[in-house]
């Protein structure tokens, strides 16, 4: 069935596969992504999991296979037309500008998508960005910190910024690579209820290494290892597949 705007499937792969010379990063995998719930991608270090991530979020093309978005092929769309097609991310390394306040930050994301076609005119001087600004900085936990550099924030809170910017997309579709990278316990309980808000109005996908917490909030998750697709299913389902506990048998969780 071919996924449209009005369908359950959002995002899926067909049969795709990464190899870089003769290593074989990704091998075959195809798998369907459902609109408006939480999807986690876990696995081992070295699974493959950032591979797949980026082959989602188009900063990489696969070998061979197809990715399609709400029913059409986008395998060899530019990554910087992603945004426009209404797919958002949040990469596992923080991208941010340090030396701007915390509200600038968001501003500029906005501002990205505002009407080039006014050329004298500056695009920071437009109704409403410093509001819908202020929108997204509440909805990301961070409106009290709008006037902080954003090198002052915390780890955390510098995530939590980078997902605000990541949302003046507005995005049908928003992917998150390692969100709670580098966090204290406290940051990801943060991190992950943000998570959660986020879903109640777009989908989900996010890559995590930390098991035990992305089974207590994604409804599907996908298991990689060695680059191939181990299993897939609910997160009970996944929690009692044999094969998921021989890969993880042995492996500390976090």
């Amino acid at each position: 069935m071919t996924a449209t705007a009005a369908s359950p499937i959002i995002l899926r792969t067909t049969g795709v596969s990464k190899m870089f010379g003769k290593f074989v990063a990704l091998n075959n995998i195809s798998a369907e992504f459902e609109r408006g719930v939480i999807t986690s991608i876990i696995g081992p270090n070295g699974a493959g999991k950032s591979t797949y991530f980026n082959l989602l979020s188009g900063a990489f093309r696969p070998t061979t296979g197809k990715v399609e978005f709400e029913g059409h092929d986008v395998t060899n769309v530019a990554q910087h037309r992603f945004a426009h097609l209404g797919i958002a991310k949040s990469f596992q390394i923080t991208n941010i500008f340090p030396h701007l306040t915390v509200h600038e930050n968001v501003r500029v994301g906005l501002q990205a998508f505002v009407s080039r076609y006014d050329i004298w005119r500056p695009r920071s001087t437009v109704p409403g960005l410093a509001e819908r600004a202020d929108e997204l900085l509440a909805l990301v936990g961070l409106k009290d910190r709008r006037a902080r550099r954003a090198r002052d924030l915390a780890h955390g809170e510098q995530r939590a910024l980078e997902i605000g910017m990541a949302l003046a997309a507005d995005p049908r579709l928003l992917l998150l690579d390692e969100p709670t990278a580098g966090m204290s316990p406290e940051e990801t309980r943060v991190m992950m209820d943000l998570i959660v808000r986020l879903a109640s109005e777009r989908t989900v996908i996010l890559v995590e290494h930390k098991m035990k917490l992305v089974m207590g909030i994604s409804r599907r998750v996908l298991v990689l290892h060695h680059g191939e697709l181990l299993a897939q299913g609910t997160p009970a389902e996944v929690r009692q597949n044999e094969q998921v506990k021989r890969v993880y048998l042995g492996q500390r969780e976090h």
